[in-house]
């Protein structure tokens, strides 16, 4: 019924009034149904209005007062005791049983039906009992099992008594609101917590009735966060007033509103064990804002104390009286408490309750070791096949470290206990984990907590009152500050250090003297910060001029190295951090490497080196280390191992070499695309330097089996990892030698079982042992040329060559004994030494003892080791260029391009080893190398190979010009050395015949002849650098020139030449390019040292006199050129190259003299615009001198052919002499060009002159004025006087034109008499002037056509070298002496010069005698002129 009597109640409700038809229906339809539905339901269920109409109800209105009058009785009307009628005799008796002691008889049903009775007898109100009850819990909360369940019992339905306490207790909160200055008691927080944990009352109804507000609580928290923020603020402000005033420190106020019953609350829930409830409670508040009040946070504590307690007594090995520990008594009673015993509970339960305290944990410290302690004892123990990224366990470790123990380390004051106790836990992690949880704790804890901004601004605070205060005197005193600063807040502390190192570099050594105090954790915590501060992208690693690495990183880069030499700092993310760099083309932070290798392993590169350093690179080991540096780093022993290990242990000791050795192609094409040529040079220096650095490093600390397992093969480097062939056999060079070394030992050992040990033998072995090791490298090099390559030269010679270091080629005793001599020495002043005391003095004798004696067997051991090289070369000399049908040019150039050049400008001693190893071809006559194209290709043009160079290269190729030039000149300078050394050795054939049998030997003078021509090579290379005005070729110039100076220049005449355009370079680079203008004054300084050691040219070599042409070898008749298939040294060489080897029909004859470098008054009185006419002429018969040069070549290599097949003779030099016309054909085509190129820079010339001439002409019509004045007077009272003057003026022309060559003082003199002489005035005097300047203009013509006609000759001359290579050398070379000599020849300096070289040519002074008759032919032809036309007038 009742289902349809709520059908019935839907449809009253839904039918409208309106309708009328379908309420009648209805009304019909409820009156049917009232047969079997009560009235009663109707009434309940049914409208008002729908009951009248039915006639259930009389009136509705009438109805409708009932109703309400029902329902105010029942739900509205309180029912009251009369308080006549309650006897407070019952409340009496009732606070008597519930305040009785409590006894084994007493029990909560007993105490109930007392109660019970007592309401019952006295008709007492029961919500007042309950109230009585909770006051008389409140006062006796020790009771709360009896009292708890005596509620229950009393109260037995449990939503009312939920519903009914809650508002209880709410009433009872709400009254200390409003009570002043009267506080929550802590009893009512107590039986609330009690409460809720027995869940007899609900937190979502009692929470309401709890103050503050949320939202109060919410601003409070933003107010003590600002308040923080403005304590750190007022510390950044610099104060003017007097620094005896002090900032006020604002008090910390946690929590302004002091009667805060919800924190209140969450303590007693915290002490009473109920986490669940006081975590809601947390949730709902600020983050962090709860921990921040001590007592809640060491209530959290203590739970975690008894919650970890089974497992970290289970998992600790410490006795059980040191385990005992004070806990609280109710928690560990307590059942409910889900306690931890294994890790994975720990990390799922534990580390949850810790990220509540946060940095709060600080106040117990015992927790935070226990926590350590577990942490530790997991990571020792687990399992290490388990990722790191899928152990849980690991995970909450991480968690607990990052937002707990280590921002308690902050909290605390100085403790180091804790601080190594972290790292036991943090070192067993990868710095990849330790490092982010640095950056975490660093960046962005501390400005989480208000707390921990108060403590990095008071870190702050003295971190500066120490770096204000920090020298050398007071590190130690200072040094122990900063060990207690760095325990609590390290990341705090070295930024703000490293900001002032960046800044002052005078810190660094202070500094690293002060960290001696700290904890590892803090040392790491400095290793992080370190790279932090590299990697700060604000900062710009380049200056604001973009050519210099900024000063700030070369503060810290020569921090790094004294820092991680000093201090075990583990190394593998710094080397991480370089490795990342180089990955991302990034070259600037090599700097740090190359640091952090000198600094720890001693190991120093420098392009400064002196001699007698580079000479003890040549030795060995102790040899560089005593005498091969410029500071000797020692007691580098240690750190150099734990530089080794950091690289093996992370592998990247050959990946850093093979992405260095990649950078450097990198910088020339990607990082520095569009940079200066200077910071290309710099950057590529950098890497280069570092590559060699860190590799010696490697060579020297790993051993040759690490070698081996590390290094790939040759064809692997240099083919799969694209490494040039200089860097990778750089890498296996060490590699090869003590496998050799490994190898010849084994064999050794076998001949002293078989008693064979003589030093031949032991040469045998020692080849053998070579061959062994190096038969696969030949077969691996192979690959890394093409075929075409291995044509001209044999994969064994480049091995040979690339695998062999200065080391193996001599010894140098020189610098051994010198060494010995300084040791000796410092014997002398131990001895000396009184003061030192007698134990010490005696162990320095024996070091000093100790170390000659190792420094003898070093030489003797090297002695034989070399002795044993040269045998082995001896060996295999004949191996080494043995393919037929190669011209020797082409030899050549592949030993230059291939082997030479990539190795002397990769290191010094690379430099001087190439030196060495082609005075070792000469001196061993290997076959088919010729010593003369070598040295000739070396000096025929240093031009192009100085433009390509870096600064440090061009160092090491005028080191490597500087020993070859020393050779040369030692040949040079005494006969009997040169016959003894040269005379006899094939590298100085003239002529190379195919059959070997014999060959035309170059003889002393025409030795001396080339060794000019290369001077004079080697000047206009000079002169054509220093004049281009590009930054690379001058600064490289100047640097070869220096580095070359004790052998060139030797002639005065090139001297003179190359001072003046340095000393021109010093005035113009004075205020524009000051590292020029420094290397130009230190370059001019040292040629006027060196200039008293110049000679004459004459000296130099014999140019007058005649001598027979080079004979061929002994016993060998001179043959027609027909019947010999000759090669000639000029046409096997490149481009204009001619050293003067001739073939038999065109042997070197002395009928015609050389004409030598003279330089002219009328060459010297070239302008600017004529020298650049003259190098652009100079540069189009250089390019048609190098076609004839090709065609010859080509021509050279037919004649060779002819050997093999006579009757092709003919045909081949027929088609030699149509090469010969088609290169003269291409020539005259080519002097066309340049003709017409000429005149147009003739036109060019013209016009300046004329534009010159005319402003010569009004300077001296302003000074001729006043004469004229004088003359025309003069006339008035004396005519006779006018013939004077046209004398004067006479006279005075011819001046003009020896005022441009100089005149010397007493024409000067005379020109002034003579104008002092004609004071009168005439009117034909103007005549004579503009007869003057019509002379002058004449002769200026005269002097462009005679300058005119020099250039065509020579250019004409040239042209005619070219065409027939092999005649006139010295005319050739005559032309490019005249070039140099009249580029050489500023002006203003003309008369000086050609006297100074009038002495030394006499072809000079046959030119200065005829410019005499010419001009006073010329002067006398003028002064005829003039008088006759004065006569006239």
């Amino acid at each position: 019924m009742s289902v349809v009597i709520d059908v019935f109640s839907l449809l009253d409700c839904e039918l409208e009034e309106e309708k009328a038809q379908h309420r009648t229906k209805f009304n019909q339809l409820l009156t049917a149904c009232k047969s079997f539905i009560s009235e009663s339901l109707y009434k309940e269920r049914l409208d008002q209005d729908t009951l009248e109409g039915l006639g259930l109800i009389n009136s509705r209105t009438t109805f409708q007062q009932k109703y309400v009058k029902t329902k105010t009785r029942l739900y509205y009307k309180q029912q009251k005791y009369n308080l006549l009628r309650e006897e407070s005799e019952g409340y009496a008796k009732l606070l008597t049983e519930l305040s009785q002691e409590i006894t084994e008889k007493v029990t909560p049903n007993t105490l109930l039906m007392t109660i019970q009775s007592l309401i019952g007898c006295f008709n007492l109100d029961p919500n007042r009992v309950l109230d009585i009850i909770l006051e008389v819990f409140e006062c006796r909360s020790h009771l709360e099992d009896l009292f708890v369940s005596l509620i229950k019992l009393y109260m037995r339905d449990q939503k009312t008594v939920c519903s009914t306490v809650c508002h209880m207790l709410g009433f009872k909160f709400q009254f200390y609101q409003d009570g002043g200055d009267v506080k929550t008691p802590d009893s009512l927080y107590k039986i609330a917590a009690l409460l809720l944990e027995q869940q007899l009352i609900n937190l979502e109804t009692l929470y309401p009735h709890l103050s503050p507000k949320d939202s109060a609580m919410f601003d409070e928290q933003k107010q003590v966060m600002n308040e923080a923020k403005q304590y750190a603020r007022k510390f950044s402000i610099v104060s003017l007033t007097d620094k005896s005033d002090k900032i006020e420190e604002l008090d910390i106020k946690i929590d302004q509103i002091e009667n805060n019953q919800k924190l209140g609350l969450c303590h007693a829930l915290l002490q009473v064990g109920e986490w669940t409830t006081a975590k809601l409670i947390m949730d709902r508040l600020p983050r962090h804002s709860a921990p921040a009040r001590t007592d809640i946070a060491k209530a959290l504590c203590a739970l975690i104390h008894v919650i970890i307690d089974p497992l970290y007594k289970a998992k600790n090995d410490m006795s059980a009286q040191v385990l005992r520990s004070k806990l609280d008594s109710k928690l560990t009673n307590n059942a409910k408490l889900s306690l931890v015993s294994t890790y994975e509970e720990f990390a799922e339960r534990a580390v949850k309750m810790m990220t509540y305290v946060g940095p709060n944990m600080a106040l117990d410290p015992v927790l935070l070791m226990k926590l350590i302690r577990l942490s530790r004892v997991y990571m020792e123990k687990r399992d290490k096949t388990i990722p790191l990224t899928q152990d849980t366990i690991f995970q909450g470790i991480l968690t607990m470290l990052d937002e707990v123990i280590l921002p308690s380390l902050s909290l605390l004051e100085n403790n180091c206990g804790i601080s190594e106790e972290i790292w036991s836990v943090l070192k067993q992690m990868p710095y990849q984990y330790r490092y982010r949880l640095y950056g975490h704790w660093k960046n962005e804890t501390y400005s989480l907590f208000p707390q921990l901004i108060r403590a990095r601004t008071d870190c702050l605070e003295k971190a500066k009152y120490i770096m204000k205060r920090l020298t050398k005197e007071n590190v130690k005193q200072l040094g122990r500050y900063f060990g207690k600063l760095s325990h609590s807040n390290p990341g705090i502390l070295f930024e703000y250090v490293l900001s002032q190192i960046q800044k002052y570099d005078n810190f660094i050594l202070p500094v690293v003297d002060s960290l001696k105090y700290l904890t590892s954790i803090s040392y790491d915590a400095l290793a992080y910060c370190l790279i932090e501060a590299l990697a700060n992208p604000d900062k710009e690693k380049m200056k604001v001029d973009e050519m210099n690495i900024s000063k700030w990183l070369q503060s810290l880069a020569s921090f790094c190295g004294s820092v991680f030499r000093k201090y075990s700092i583990e190394l593998s993310g710094i080397v991480q951090y370089l490795a990342n760099q180089l990955k991302a083309d990034k070259s600037h932070d090599l700097l740090i490497l190359r640091e952090i290798v000198l600094k720890m392993a001693g190991v120093e590169i420098s392009e400064e080196i002196t001699d007698d350093q580079l000479n003890a690179m040549a030795g060995g080991d102790l040899l560089r280390q005593e005498g091969g540096y410029f500071a000797q780093v020692r007691n580098t022993k240690k750190s150099s191992v734990r530089l080794k290990d950091a690289l093996l242990e992370n592998s990247l000791a050959m990946p850093l070499c093979v992405l260095m050795s990649q950078q450097r192609d990198c910088i020339v094409y990607k990082e520095g695309g569009n940079a200066h040529l200077k910071l290309v040079g710099k950057l590529y220096d950098q890497c280069l330097d570092t590559l060699v650095q860190f590799g010696t490093f490697l060579s020297t600390q790993l051993s040759a089996s690490e070698f081996v397992c590390k290094l790939p093969s040759i064809d692997v480097l240099t083919i799969k990892y694209h490494m040039a062939p200089d860097a990778a056999f750089f890498l296996s060079r060490q590699m090869y030698a003590s496998s050799i070394m490994s190898k010849f030992d084994e064999l050794r050992k076998i001949d002293k079982s078989n008693k064979e040990n003589t030093s031949k033998q032991k040469t045998i072995r020692f080849i053998e042992a070579w061959e062994t090791v190096l038969l696969p490298v030949v077969e691996a090099v192979k690959p890394i040329h093409p075929p075409s390559v291995w044509k001209d030269l044999t994969p064994q010679f480049y091995v040979t060559f690339w695998t062999l270091s200065i080391y193996d080629l001599f010894v140098p005793n020189d610098a051994y004994n010198k060494q010995i001599e300084q040791i000796k020495k410092q014997l002398v002043a131990i001895e000396d030494n009184w003061e030192m005391a007698a134990n010490k003095k005696k162990k320095e004798k024996e070091r000093c003892v100790a170390l000659m004696d190792k420094l003898r067997d070093e030489e003797k051991k090297q002695e034989e080791h070399v002795n044993r090289v040269m045998a082995r070369l001896k060996d295999e000399k004949d191996t080494w260029f043995t393919h037929e049908g190669v011209s020797k040019n082409d030899t050549i150039t592949q030993v230059f391009q291939l082997c030479v050049f990539p190795r002397c400008c990769f290191t010094a001693t690379d430099a001087v080893y190439c030196a060495k190893f082609i005075q070792i071809l000469h001196d061993l006559k290997t076959p088919n190398f010729s010593t003369l194209i070598c040295y000739d290709r070396m000096f025929c043009d240093v031009t192009h190979t100085l433009t390509s160079f870096t600064e440090n290269e061009a160092h090491r190729y005028g080191r490597f010009l500087c020993f070859a030039l020393g050779t040369l000149m030692r040949w040079h300078g005494d006969k009997a050395i040169y016959e003894k050394e040269c005379a006899q050795h094939p590298g100085f054939v003239t002529q190379f015949r195919k059959d070997n049998v014999a060959g035309s030997q170059l003889d002393y003078e025409n030795y001396r002849h080339i060794c000019h021509k290369w001077h004079f090579r080697t000047t206009k290379a000079m002169v054509s650098c220093l004049e281009s005005g590009n930054y690379v070729s001058i600064r490289n110039a100047l640097i070869l020139l220096i580095k070359i100076l004790p052998h060139y220049p030797k002639m005065i005449n090139y001297g003179n030449a190359l001072e003046r355009r340095v000393d021109r370079i010093c005035q113009e680079e004075k205020d524009k390019r000051q590292d020029i203008y420094a290397l130009a004054i230190g370059c001019a300084g040292q040629l006027k040292i060196m200039k008293k050691n110049w000679i004459l040219e004459t000296e130099f070599h014999i140019r007058d006199k005649k001598k027979p042409a080079a004979s061929n070898g002994p016993g060998v008749s001179k043959a027609p050129a027909s019947s010999e298939n000759t090669v000639t040294a000029a046409t096997a060489n490149s481009k204009k190259t001619d050293i003067g080897l001739k073939d038999d029909k065109t042997n070197v004859k002395n009928d015609k003299k050389v004409e030598r470098v003279s330089v002219t008054t009328s060459e010297i009185k070239l302008s600017k615009s004529e020298s650049k006419n003259k190098v652009e002429v100079k540069k189009e018969a250089g390019d048609a001198s190098s076609q004839a040069a090709a065609k010859e070549k080509s021509s050279s290599k037919s004649d060779e052919s002819s050997v093999k097949d006579k009757p092709k003779k003919e045909k081949n030099d027929k088609e030699k002499s149509s090469s010969r016309d088609k290169t003269k054909k291409d020539g005259e085509k080519k002097e066309k060009s340049s003709k017409d190129k000429d005149d147009k820079e003739k036109d060019k010339i013209y016009k300046e002159d004329k534009d010159r001439g005319s402003k010569d002409d009004k300077e001296k019509s302003k000074s001729h004025k006043s004469h004229k004045d004088n003359k025309r007077d003069k006339e008035k009272k004396d005519p006779g006087s006018r013939a004077s003057s046209v004398t004067s003026n006479g006279s005075q022309g011819s001046h003009a034109k020896r005022q441009s060559a100089e005149p010397d003082d007493k024409d000067i003199k005379r020109r002034k008499v003579e104008v002092s002489s004609s004071p009168m005035k005439s009117q034909a005097a103007s005549e004579d002037d503009r007869e003057h300047k019509v002379e002058k203009k004449r002769e200026r013509r005269e002097e462009r056509t005679k300058d005119e006609e020099s250039l065509n000759e020579s250019k004409r001359r040239r042209n005619e070298d070219d065409k027939h290579a092999g005649k006139g050398s010295s005319s050739k070379q005559n032309g490019h002496n005249d070039e140099i000599g009249r580029k050489a020849s500023p002006k203003g300096q003309n008369q000086s010069q050609s006297t100074s070289r009038s002495d030394t040519s006499l072809s000079t002074d046959k030119k200065k005698k005829d410019s005499k008759r010419s001009r006073s032919s010329s002067r006398e032809r003028k002064v005829d002129k003039r008088s006759s036309k004065k006569k006239s007038l």
